[in-house]
């Protein structure tokens, strides 16, 4: 038991382990997930309605969405913002890992009649002979990926877009990291059965890399047959970082917001958000 204890509470190094499949093509948890997307009322999986359609009305203005322009958005999941586009006229593709939310997107685009293509892959796999003239990644998916992943998808970035095209993604900023704090927690049936329908005990140990600006929600799920571990890594910037980040592959930074609805910067902001090009 002692051994075992030790274990779940070992501090890996930064990034040592990927489980991302086990949010989002785990046939339990991906509906968990969903479920949490198309509830309007909380910032979990996705923002609030309410922003998402704020946000929506100043992207389609601010990069002139029309029926000339193609946008990919590299984590559609049910498609809460590819639809809006599609609904602008733009051509869209929409890419997500979760089979679940795919073709829960699927369902609405052919409802709407919306001509969405929509691609169920891992984006870092991702590959195609289109290019766009914006790509958007949103609510901080950047953060959960590696710096070898995110250095490999900055590089598709790169040849996906047409000349002029435009990137909007958004991060976390330091003001999160800074507040976050090393706990060990343990509770039986977390967030009300979120990991699986069946009886378990979840230890949760959050680590902070404090060089590496990265944090580690590491979740231990014990079930009567079987044990697994689920990382949830988050990387955090500030404007010099990032700045840099995008540099050394090939981007430069064009704009500064404190959302991707435009709200003008502010570096009091738990979050912010960047439009970047190709130098």
């Amino acid at each position: 038991m002692f051994q075992k204890l030790k274990e779940i509470n070992r501090r890996p190094r930064p990034f040592e382990f990927y489980t991302a499949d086990e949010l989002w093509t785990n046939e339990h948890t991906s509906k968990k997930m969903l479920a949490f997307h198309l509830n309007e009322s909380v910032d979990l999986s996705s923002r609030k309605k309410e922003f998402i359609d704020k946000s929506v009305q100043w992207i389609v203005s601010h990069f002139n969405l029309n029926e000339k322009k193609s946008v990919a958005d590299f984590g559609s999941g049910p498609g809460l913002y590819t639809t809006q586009f599609a609904e602008q006229g733009a051509q869209v593709t929409g890419i997500d890992f979760s089979q679940r939310s795919i073709e829960y997107a699927k369902k609405v685009a052919k409802k709407k009649e919306l001509p969405i293509d929509y691609q169920n892959q891992n984006y870092i796999e991702f590959e195609t002979e289109q290019r766009f003239d914006l790509i958007t990644m949103i609510f901080c998916d950047f953060c959960a990926l590696s710096p070898l992943q995110r250095k490999t998808l900055l590089s598709k970035f790169h040849s996906f877009l047409k000349p002029g095209g435009s990137v909007l993604l958004d991060v976390h900023s330091l003001n999160i990291f800074n507040s976050r704090e090393e706990t060990a927690l343990y509770e039986r049936n977390q967030m009300d059965n979120f990991w699986s329908p069946h009886d378990y005990y979840c230890f949760l140990n959050t680590f902070k890399y404090e060089e590496e600006m990265v944090t580690l929600d590491k979740y231990t799920i014990v079930e009567e047959s079987k044990t697994r571990v689920v990382y949830n890594w988050l990387q955090y910037f500030d404007k010099e970082s990032l700045t840099k980040e995008f540099e050394q592959n090939g981007f430069q930074i064009t704009e500064f917001y404190s959302d991707v609805a435009g709200t003008p910067f502010s570096s009091e902001s738990s979050d912010f958000a960047v439009v970047i090009k190709k130098t």
